[in-house]
């Protein structure tokens, strides 16, 4: 279901909706079924490591590594909040209105798995002494996030 919404949402001209994507599959998946996907739990990384752990167990090796990379999703419209919010990238050099997440991955051979992932949220908000702005900024920095991805793995 994920990966048809995604494409679905993706390839949209006009407004999505779960109508709009039932009516498209010829109701094969009704608009209910779109509602319920939509609206369950949200998925975590521990969600994503009980899926995939079995897999990396059966490629694991002592040449494998664990790779861990941060990225920011620009959303330049939506309105700011913890989730959505201004990040310094580094591949533009400024600035960017969006969401930052950091990924990790299990390589070992040809074989590259996703394990892990967490969704920057800045929670706490501050006045800027330079700017007189109010700013956001996460509870959480950055390598203890990376710590925690690593560690939610047993790796």
């Amino acid at each position: 279901m994920l990966d048809i919404y995604t494409d679905y949402l993706t390839c949209s001209f006009r407004q999505a909706s779960a109508t709009g994507l039932a009516r498209l599959l010829d109701q094969q998946i009704s608009h209910d079924a779109v509602t319920r996907f939509l609206s369950a739990e949200p998925q975590t990384s521990a969600n994503l490591w009980r899926v995939v752990k079995p897999l990396v167990r059966a490629v694991e090796s002592e040449d494998g590594v664990l790779v861990i990379d941060d990225s920011i999703e620009e959303k330049p419209s939506t309105d700011e909040n913890e989730l959505i919010s201004w990040h310094y990238d580094h591949s533009t050099e400024r600035n960017v209105k969006g969401i930052k997440f950091l990924t990790a991955l299990y390589q070992a051979s040809a074989v590259s798995l996703p394990v892990a992932f967490d969704l920057v949220t800045k929670t706490q908000e501050y006045m800027d002494p330079k700017t007189k702005k109010l700013k956001r900024k996460s509870a959480i920095m950055k390598n203890e996030r990376y710590r925690m991805l690593r560690e939610s793995r047993g790796a």
